[in-house]
């Protein structure tokens, strides 16, 4: 009986992880894809200016990125961790007393960063050699957005700690959206209809971020309204045999959301050691003036970032689900559940993620073009950059598990020997390779990282590797035969559709994409991988198309 019911429960928390990730991934996925389709037009009216201001996106948002970490000070996650928590103990109530007090953070948290990101702008526009007049007036365009996303951010945060992912991701949707809108609005008045300065586009172009952000706040605002009742109810039925003073829920919303800024930066610490080591080094090596480096640093910072950070963004959307469900089964002691769990996240990461990955390789090309021009060292380079995807992407799922099992300081110390090593690879990494350097020392740095935390899952909560070692080999097998499909797609199509104009390369794409999911489907199907992986849900779907 207690075994059919533990059966169950893992069961039920699956369905939970593969509904919640199905919703994250909805809106990471359809987020990303808006905020890589807007650069074609956008890119394109930049004219011969589309790679400086690239640049100057990538150094600013690499900067904002860091700042909307700590002006949230990490308090989403761990605001989502700790309301599963106080739920899982049928203490509702103390889950939306945290939801409130954390709002009230959040403002006072919004206006000092957005302060602070504002008045340093002028030390921090530095490409690593001298500060720019322009990166100053594009930063300082973004501060705003950060006086408004904390807000966000944290109701997020409470709608993720109900395992609730629709609100969130539909708020993600809509955010991106309407800051698509302002952006190809604005960058189209003024330098189609006005032939105005690129610079002055960029800056409205980073106003959208504050645009989005009220939009996103306005939909999320409708979900609480629409789900009052319900959560009214859990709230008047909680136990309420836990009491915690405001002064516990701020220090306890603190403890948790320090170690979430250091963790969630990580990606972005990377890049900054890029964006401030880059044009230095590679100007000892190399005759360049200052446009063509940094033309060179936007290959890598935002071209090619923008298309991996699609399929990246998967790994974000499991790892947001991850969370709070590794929270609730820490929290009840049920490592049988987290043994489950973690194996569910990585399963379901690597059946995702690796063909994907391998796929934008193969149409690395093509696809370069359709986003941006035709360009073989920007396509060589998101041919490296695919393959860093699925780095970044297992450092994201490993990271948000560890938060999940409170293993914050253990994942701490993973991020900064990861960190360390990147630095110490940097100068001979692009040394020896150039522009494809800071790829290559971030590869090494993320991959020490991940087998540092697989070898912890394994050996502290009994993580079953050998299992999920198996299906990675299974996948990654299946990936290169798709991957080898679909660069015969390419090769032998690309003699009737030049990968060397917009229109025919973006029908090259859909050719050798359908050919990639065909082949990647069929071996999947046929030896029951799907069904392993994603359950029932998997086997109903297919009895519904008669597949099985």
């Amino acid at each position: 009986m207690e075994e059919n019911e533990t059966k169950q429960n893992v069961n039920n928390t699956q369905d939970t992880f593969i509904k919640g990730s199905a919703w994250m991934t909805f809106g990471s996925i359809a987020s990303r894809i808006l905020g890589a389709l807007y650069i074609i037009p956008w890119y394109a009216w930049m004219g011969n200016y589309g790679n400086i201001a690239n640049a100057l996106t990538a150094r600013s948002y690499n900067i904002y990125s860091i700042f909307i970490l700590i002006s949230t000070a990490g308090i989403p996650g761990a605001i989502a961790k700790q309301v599963a928590k106080y739920n899982a103990l049928n203490e509702y109530g103390i889950g939306r007393k945290l939801f409130r007090k954390g709002l009230l953070l959040m403002t006072i948290l919004g206006i000092i960063s957005a302060a602070i990101m504002y008045l340093a702008a002028p030390l921090l526009a530095s490409n690593g050699s001298a500060s720019d007049p322009r990166q100053v007036a594009v930063m300082r365009s973004l501060s705003y957005a950060i006086l408004i996303i904390p807000i966000l951010s944290i109701m997020r945060g409470y709608f993720q700690g109900y395992a609730d992912m629709m609100p969130s991701a539909m708020s993600q949707f809509i955010e991106q959206l309407a800051r698509v809108v302002w952006m190809l609005l604005t960058a189209y008045v003024i330098m189609q209809m006005q032939h105005g300065s690129y610079v002055h586009a960029v800056i409205q172009s980073n106003l959208a971020a504050a645009i989005g952000a009220i939009f996103g706040i306005g939909i999320l605002a409708w979900f609480l309204l629409t789900r009052r009742n319900k959560l009214n109810s859990l709230v008047e039925n909680s136990d309420n045999q836990i009491k915690v003073s405001t002064s516990g829920l701020f220090i306890e919303i603190i403890e948790q959301a320090i170690p979430f800024i250091i963790i969630d930066s990580g990606i972005q610490l990377f890049y900054l050691v890029d964006q401030y080591t880059f044009h230095p080094m590679i100007a000892k090596f190399v005759t360049a003036n200052t446009d063509t480096i940094e033309s060179w640093y936007a290959l890598f910072a935002l071209n090619a970032n923008k298309l991996i950070m699609i399929i990246v963004s998967l790994a974000s959307a499991m790892a947001v689900t991850a969370i709070p469900l590794l929270s609730a089964a820490h929290t009840q002691g049920d490592y049988r559940s987290i043994s489950k769990q973690i194996a569910n996240t990585l399963d379901l990461f690597i059946f995702v993620m690796i063909p994907a990955a391998f796929g934008m390789a193969g149409i690395a090309v093509p696809i370069y073009t359709v986003f941006y021009s035709y360009d073989p060292l920007g396509s060589s380079v998101l041919y490296l950059s695919a393959f860093t995807a699925i780095s970044l992407g297992l450092f994201t799922v490993l990271m948000a598990i560890l938060q999940g099992l409170s293993e914050n300081i253990l994942a701490i110390k993973y991020l900064i020997l990861g960190l360390i090593i990147k630095i110490i690879l940097q100068y001979p990494m692009i040394l020896m390779f150039k522009i494809y350097g800071p790829l290559i020392s971030t590869n090494i740095g993320m991959l020490i990282i991940i087998f540092l935390a697989i070898k912890h899952l394994e050996i502290s909560f009994n993580f079953n590797i050998g299992r999920t070692g198996r299906r990675f080999t299974g996948i990654t097998v299946f990936s290169i035969l798709m991957f080898v499909v679909v660069r015969i797609v390419v090769a032998v199509a690309g003699k009737v559709l030049s990968p060397e104009r917009r229109f025919t390369a973006l029908a090259l794409v859909v050719l050798a994409v359908a050919g990639g999911i065909v082949v990647y489907g069929f071996l999947t199907l046929k030896t029951g991988l799907l069904e392993k992986i994603l359950g029932e849900k998997a086997t109903r779907i297919l009895n519904k198309l008669h597949l099985n």
